[in-house]
Parts: C-alpha cells; structure tokens; sequence
C-alpha cells in the first residue's frame, strides 16, 4: 500500500499552486476557481491544496505544532539550490539558512502557517545497508 495523495488546508489557493509547482517539482492538474486545487508530483503523488473559504473560515489555517511536509534531496548543493530560488518569494519565512539539522543537512520555511522542510535524505545511507 501506498500514500499516493495529501490534503492541505491554506488561505491562498493561488498562491500555494505557484509555490508547489515553481519551486517544489508539481504539475497542475485542476484548478477549480482558485478555491480547490489538485497537483502531482513525478512519483504520481497528489497533492490537493483546499481553500479556508471553502470551510466558511477567513483565517490562515492553524497546523499542529512541529507539524510538517518535506522534501527530500539527493546532497546538500540542491539543498542550497532550492533555498537560493525560493529567497525570490516574498511571502515565505525562512527559520534559518541550510544547516545541520539532526542527522542531515537542510532548512525549514513557513507557507502562511504550514511548515515545509527541504533536506538531504537522511535515511539514504541506512536504506542502501540493508539492501
């Protein structure tokens, strides 16, 4: 069994769709009025950005603390690649620059509330070990 689709809850639908396929590797599949918005990913991912209006809510959506999506890279040049192509948004906040973050190396930015990392895969290492 596989994960094959996520739902995120954001304020800016077209905002979020710019980020995700901009910057973050996703295909628009449909946009449905800027309120609902389905993309994917070259591993045939989904990802369903879903409007705050479309709750009856105003408000930037609140995520649980430490609650986070990630993007994995293969080494830490494209972790700096990335970064340096995303500081050309505005509206995103960065905690900090890439750096050693537990066993791998990359950084955490914030979409309105929603907390997105981009990092080397820390795991690669064990996984090719137990091959």
């Amino acid at each position: 069994m596989n994960l094959n689709h996520i739902n995120i809850v954001v304020k800016d639908v077209e905002k979020a769709v710019h980020l995700f396929t901009q910057h973050l590797g996703f295909s628009l599949i449909v946009n449905r009025n800027s309120k609902m918005a389905v993309m994917e990913n070259s591993n045939n991912f989904a990802l369903v950005i879903w409007g705050q209006e479309l709750n009856q809510k105003e408000n930037i959506p609140e995520y649980p603390e430490n609650f986070h999506i990630g993007f994995y890279q293969k080494d830490e040049q494209e972790v700096w690649d990335i970064y340096e192509k995303l500081q050309t948004e505005p509206t995103l906040q960065f905690e900090s620059e890439p750096k050693k973050i537990r066993n791998t190396f990359g950084f955490y930015f914030f979409f309105e509330k929603l907390m997105i990392e981009i990092s080397v895969n820390p795991f690669k290492d064990n996984i090719a070990q137990r091959s």
